[in-house]
């Protein structure tokens, strides 16, 4: 036990305090500015099981903050990287990957096998179905936001309290993604550590929780408040009784004429409607580029504009197209209201 012996000597950990650690389950889904310094900690304090469930492959821009990457894993998948990196720092620990996103079909059954759920995303669409997921399995789960300079942390649905749906009702079409606002390294690897924290407090038992509670984040500033969360018995109820309910926000574009490519993921929201809008998250264009017309201009749109740019370089110089034009600025730039 000398690994964990520093940990051992706390009054709120001990020899009890170290088993429960071993026995803890937690799935950490995104793998990411969030997710890697998490991680990290919940394997150094030697949590028994965790789950890595991120479908994203490591870019270059995530070095700055996504500390378990290096640059000689550019290219490969986040969730596998990130379990051989974290079996070098303890062996101990069992792992579990998933290199797919959290959807409907599969969070329920996913979630049920964990003890606590850890956000790592950078998305609402996500949040909200880790949110009913949570609810439906009866696990806690610990959430973290980031936009910009600023973050927010709680821990939803613990022991009957508020859950996600109490403070958020309803979605917003806002992307909050680092791509798009961007962000300094060091937040996400505050918010990170901290959810690690509410993590191992939950796992022992023991100290405050932020159950109730929802902590605002100033890195700029060096401020910091805690403000008081209401339940709303009927958001937990309409979950309870309807189950998942995925978050599904259409619109119209400016110019139903033309062809579009649309290379997020499945879950990413809002969802521009029309025959001539074809949907294929990136990582499916190599297996599914037959489905692109060749003989016309198409527009390729993400969120920012960042991910159709490499899309377009992918379609060019591995099966010659030539026909692809990407939109600067993501799909606010192009659809109404």
């Amino acid at each position: 036990m000398s690994r964990y012996d520093r940990q051992i000597k706390l009054t709120e950990v001990g020899q009890k305090g170290q088993e429960e650690f071993r026995n803890a389950k937690v799935l950490i889904v995104g793998v990411g500015g969030l997710g890697c310094p998490a991680a990290m900690y919940l394997v150094g304090a030697g949590v028994g099981k965790i789950g890595l469930m991120d479908h994203d492959r490591v870019d270059v821009s995530n070095l700055h903050r996504q500390v378990l990457f290096k640059e000689s894993d550019v290219g490969r998948p986040k969730a596998l990287v990130a379990k051989e990196r974290l079996e070098k720092q303890n062996s101990e620990v069992q792992f579990e990957v998933y290199e797919k996103p959290l959807t409907v079909e599969n969070a329920e059954n996913t979630v049920k096998q964990y003890d606590i759920v850890l956000d790592g995303t950078d998305n609402f669409e996500t949040k909200y179905l880790i949110n009913d997921a949570c609810l439906l399995a009866d696990k806690p789960w610990v959430f973290a936001s980031i936009y910009k300079n600023e973050g927010q942390l709680s821990v939803f649905n613990y022991k009957d309290g508020p859950t996600y749906r109490c403070v958020f009702p309803k979605s917003t079409r806002q992307n909050i993604s680092c791509e798009t606002t961007g962000v300094l390294g060091v937040l996400p690897g505050i918010l990170g550590t901290l959810q690690a924290a509410e993590v191992i407090k939950i796992i022992l038992g023991a100290g405050e929780l932020l159950s109730g509670k929802l902590k605002l984040i100033n890195m700029m500033l060096s401020s910091e408040q805690t403000i008081k969360l209401n339940k709303r018995p009927e958001e937990i109820e309409k979950i309870r009784k309807g189950g998942i309910a995925p978050v599904d926000i259409d619109c119209d574009l400016k110019d139903k004429e033309q062809w579009y490519l649309d290379v997020r993921e499945a879950f990413e929201q809002p969802k521009p409607k029309g025959k001539k809008v074809l949907s294929i998250p990136l990582g499916d264009l190599t297996s599914r580029y037959r489905e692109i017309p060749d003989n016309q201009e198409v527009f390729v749109f993400c969120q920012s504009g960042k991910r159709s740019k490499n899309a377009i370089e992918i379609l060019k110089n591995e099966f010659g197209f030539h026909n692809l034009k990407n939109v600067e600025g993501g799909i606010e730039t192009i659809i109404d209201g």
